[in-house]
């Protein structure tokens, strides 16, 4: 269960969205995310905005980001943690729904990932630990590195830093493992 940011951070290398399926990754949203990514209005119109809903489009059409709807019971809890964290909709309905389904919550936002650990701990990912996965597993190889930070990169998204640790992390986990 993905949120906004995660989103946006998946769907940023065309080559870690397209290894994370190969590798078997199934990513889901809920209404609030999809509405957030799709058709919350925007002051200003941003090329790296355009293209990342452009690819969420694609992604979705090919059901590889599916989207789900909450229960009312679902918006009850939403608003109750509302209340205790200044986190948007997006992020308290992706933690309420994999919560609910028992599902990984993935998130590049401190907010919501400090609460999600409280309230699923073991069951909280970002795209770093995505990425890394996917290095360490060969899923994607070593010298995917470059393109896959460079893309993400070139929308303007916040996250090369965090792959290049994880990048020698993985790395230093397979020599460790003997792989």
């Amino acid at each position: 269960m993905a949120d906004t940011c995660a989103v946006w951070n998946i769907l940023s290398s065309s080559r870690l969205c397209e290894s994370a399926f190969q590798a078997g990754c199934v990513f889901s949203c809920t209404t609030f995310v999809t509405y957030e990514c799709l058709s919350k209005p925007r002051s200003s119109v941003d090329p790296n905005d355009v293209e990342l809903r452009r690819r969420l489009v694609e992604e979705q059409k090919k059901g590889r980001f599916q989207t789900f709807s909450l229960a009312v019971e679902d918006l009850q809890e939403i608003d109750i943690l509302e209340k205790r964290k200044k986190l948007g909709k997006g992020e308290l309905s992706s933690i309420a729904f994999a919560k609910k389904t028992a599902q990984a919550f993935m998130t590049d936002d401190m907010g919501a990932r400090k609460l999600a650990l409280e309230l699923i701990p073991g069951s909280v990912q970002t795209t770093p630990h995505l990425f890394g996965w996917l290095i360490y597993t060969w899923a994607l190889p070593d010298s995917d590195k470059i393109s896959v930070i460079a893309e993400h990169n070139s929308l303007n998204r916040p996250l090369a830093q965090f792959f290049e640790e994880i990048f020698l992390t993985a790395q230093q986990y397979r020599s460790y493992s003997g792989e």
